[in-house]
């Protein structure tokens, strides 16, 4: 039955998003795709982000990870939490204030042509590996259960995923991706309550009951206490604000969305709400996490954290509720790639070609623009095929180390904008943002030497982001000694 209904099932889905598109793309210029023409509803915004931030990745691997760390994600969240707050009230002014269409314009506003090129480039560096990663994962997922059975390949599956993507934000951007991740985030939370209701109901234990069976078994502990681990709380919590400011708040695809809000107010308004919503959300998927242990623990069942959560839906739930879960997963991974092609192509065309400093026509912009995107289709195909074919998880972790890495500078690049009035020499700016995360990663590989046992976490980001800080400040302290020097000397 599943050979039949699920690709149907994502046929009808993606019929629905193209529908979507084409109604949010009529009339779409250059500017539109880019900003939305400043018109996005900040509801629709608020909730929508909850799908960009939770990939499909996160779908499967949070419930995933509870058997092995309880809720210690939480304290990550926490930290989300407050890091949003700063995004609202710091940075969104900031960017209404210039009226920015890409965030990286700031950079140059205040510190120049260098670190307005580097910080740009390292958003493209980051998203474009972090994205085709995440596609890699879930379509290997989407080619168990989806495509295989009906016999096809994957470098297909890889081709179909792609132009479905490609098809729906290609002429719209940002308009349609407003609308578009509204329904996905729609659909990943609906399989997200079905398949906590149906494995209550498949215990045939209340809620009381499962929730007092759970904590027992010690799998709703949030704190971890251990200095020495990468899950100490403080690491976690600390981290995961400054991980919000830097991949959230300092991140154009994230960004693009809440500066197509009409005011200022709106977009704040969007991310409180967000950021509330969140904290619910992520709580409802560690709370998943802990039914699925519990149920595995009470039947026997010995799955790895990543096969958790699939693997019980498709075998020992009804088929209905398995149709709902693969909804939810393309759902979950749609908004993690579509935003990011979206902002790729706005980055490039912005921060790279220059087109707020050319006085192009629209026709050529237009024309340029889908050049750019379908080229980052093209990329990202490519990436993924490059993935299956070393077929080794390792390079997955270390491209995911690699992109953490990247948003180290565009902290302390931020950072050292808004916080100072200071100037950094030119010269000085790409030597500094290649060796701050250079630094950091000969730091991690050596931690016994300040620890022993001691183990990096999420606080490598604000190391990361506090030496460039330090050595842009440094930086500018010395030319300006050498210019104060030269300047008496003349005289």
């Amino acid at each position: 039955m599943n050979a039949i209904i699920l690709p149907l099932i994502l046929t009808l889905y993606f019929g629905l998003l193209l529908a979507i598109a084409y109604w949010s793309s009529r009339n779409a210029t250059s500017h539109s795709f880019f900003t939305g023409d400043k018109k996005s509803p900040w509801y629709l915004v608020a909730f929508g982000m909850i799908g960009t931030s939770l990939s499909g990745v996160t779908f499967v691997s949070v419930p995933g990870a509870v058997s092995l760390n309880a809720w210690h994600y939480y304290q990550l969240v926490l930290g989300f939490f407050v890091g949003y707050f700063v995004v609202a009230f710091v940075l969104l002014p900031i960017y209404y204030k210039h009226q920015l269409s890409s965030i990286y314009r700031y950079l140059e506003l205040r510190l120049g042509i260098h670190a307005y090129q580097w910080g740009a480039a390292y958003f493209i560096l980051s998203r474009t590996l972090g994205a085709t990663v995440r596609l890699y994962l879930v379509i290997n997922v989407l080619q168990l259960f989806v495509f295989e059975p009906i016999g096809i390949q994957f470098w297909q599956a890889t081709f179909i995923i792609i132009l479905m993507i490609l098809a729906y934000t290609l002429k719209g951007g940002v308009k349609t991706i407003v609308w578009t991740d509204t329904l996905q985030t729609f659909f990943m939370l609906l399989a997200l309550v079905v398949c906590i209701i149906t494995l209550q109901q498949k215990m045939e234990l209340s809620w009381a009951h499962i929730w007092q069976n759970i904590q027992q078994e010690g799998l709703t502990q949030i704190g971890a206490w251990n200095p020495s681990k990468a899950d100490y709380f403080w690491k976690h919590f600390i981290g995961g604000a400054f991980i919000t400011i830097a991949m959230t708040g300092l991140d154009q695809e994230m960004m693009q969305k809440n500066i197509s809000v009409k005011t200022l107010k709106g977009a704040q308004k969007n991310m409180i709400v967000f950021s509330f919503t969140l904290l619910i959300v992520n709580a409802l998927f560690l709370f998943l996490g802990s039914i699925l242990y519990y149920f595995a623990k009470q039947n026997g069942l010995e799955f790895a954290p990543d096969d958790l959560f699939p693997k019980i839906i498709q075998n020992y739930l009804p088929a209905g509720v398995f149709v709902i879960f693969i909804i939810g997963l393309i759902s979950a991974l749609f908004p993690s790639v579509d935003g990011a092609i979206t902002a790729l192509t706005a980055s490039f065309c912005i921060d790279i070609i220059g087109f707020e400093r050319k006085n192009l026509p629209e026709e050529k912009r237009l024309k340029i623009k889908r050049i750019v995107h379908i080229s980052f289709a093209v990329l990202f195909t490519l990436l993924v095929f490059l993935f299956k074919w070393y077929d080794d998880k390792s390079i997955v972790n270390l491209i995911f180390l690699i992109a953490s890495y990247t948003y180290g500078p565009l902290l302390g690049l931020f950072a050292f904008g808004i916080l100072t009035k200071k100037h950094a020499p030119s010269w000085a700016i790409p030597i500094i943002v290649i060796a701050a995360p250079v630094f950091c990663y000969v730091l991690s590989k050596n931690s016994d030497l300040i620890w022993k046992g001691y183990e990096f976490g999420n606080e490598m980001l604000v190391i990361n982001g506090l030496l460039t800080f330090v050595l842009l400040y440094v930086s500018s302290l010395t030319a300006a000694k050498i210019s104060s020097h030269e300047s008496t000397v003349v005289r």
